[in-house]
């Protein structure tokens, strides 16, 4: 009778054995798969955390200038000294130790005058142009200064070749100043430029290139630089509705100085932009 209570429990108990088995492995890998989502999400969360833990590093990490310390917190006015032409700016003068295209010798100095109480904000690695010196193919942003109640300015430097196949060529060499805007538009507005948005544009002739040369015992003076200066009004431009813009040609490189404003900014501060504007030279 053992015998065959036993033979007849057997296929239940054998049944029961094998739901038992599925079932824990099914739990095994439900386990694993939540494991799996849980180890997933820790990845995520260490790379958010390392992305965030870059972006607080100083940006001489990137070669993009200098700490984000010194670039969005610090008033320019207490490290640049003022002008003597004019108490009520600092001057900014560009060196070596300012940007990667004034170290590789790709841009010449260039200096410009800015209101104490601005702050110097920090360019992107990508935009800098850190990446392709010395023989970048397409313009990359030097320096940016801002302030929340008065605009913003940028310098954008172009290398010549993009614009003529004439090495040194002179601005009016490249073409006139519809031509040149033309080109550089974009690097102004930040998107896109149409030439219905160009209200004004002028020649400026200045710098201190009076230096002497003799030529068969005469003297002749070397020529001023040429600045091409344009006013824009652009209503759909990222950097602002209104735009000045100053550029130049020196060396392998065509200079362009931009002040930017919103139309609140621009009611209050386009004397300072324009007096900023002006004060731009290579």
């Amino acid at each position: 009778m053992a015998s065959a209570s036993l033979t007849l429990l057997s296929p239940l108990f054998s049944t029961t054995w094998k739901s038992s088995l599925k079932l824990r492995r099914i739990s095994n890998a439900n386990h694993a798969s939540m494991q799996e989502n849980i180890d997933s999400k820790r990845q995520v969360q260490r790379r958010e955390i390392f992305i965030k833990g870059l972006t607080m590093l100083p940006a001489v990490v990137f070669g993009g200038g200098a700490p984000i310390a010194e670039a969005r917190e610090v008033e320019v006015g207490s490290y640049l000294p003022p002008s003597a032409a004019d108490p009520s700016f600092v001057v900014f003068k560009a060196s070596p130790k300012d940007t990667p295209a004034l170290r590789a010798g790709n841009v010449q100095p260039y200096q410009f005058l800015i209101p104490p109480t601005w702050k110097q904000t920090r360019v992107a690695n990508i935009l800098s142009g850190n990446y392709c010196q010395p023989k970048c193919a397409e313009p990359w942003v030097e320096v940016k200064f801002e302030d929340e109640k008065q605009g913003k300015v940028q310098v954008v430097a172009s290398p010549l070749i993009r614009l003529t196949n004439k090495p040194n060529a002179s601005i009016e060499e490249i073409g006139n100043p519809e031509k040149l805007i033309a080109s550089l538009g974009p690097f102004v507005t930040g998107n896109s430029y149409d030439p219905d948005e160009l209200l004004q544009t002028s020649v400026e002739k200045r710098g201190q290139q009076t230096s002497k040369a003799r030529v068969k015992g005469s003297i002749h003076l070397a020529k001023k630089a040429s600045y091409y200066k344009y006013v824009l009004e652009t209503p759909f431009a990222l950097t602002g509705s209104h735009n000045l813009a100053k550029a130049t040609a020196k060396g392998s490189t065509v200079v362009l100085f931009v002040a930017s404003a919103n139309d609140k900014q621009w009611s209050t501060s386009q004397e300072t932009l324009r007096a900023m504007l002006d004060s731009f030279q290579v």
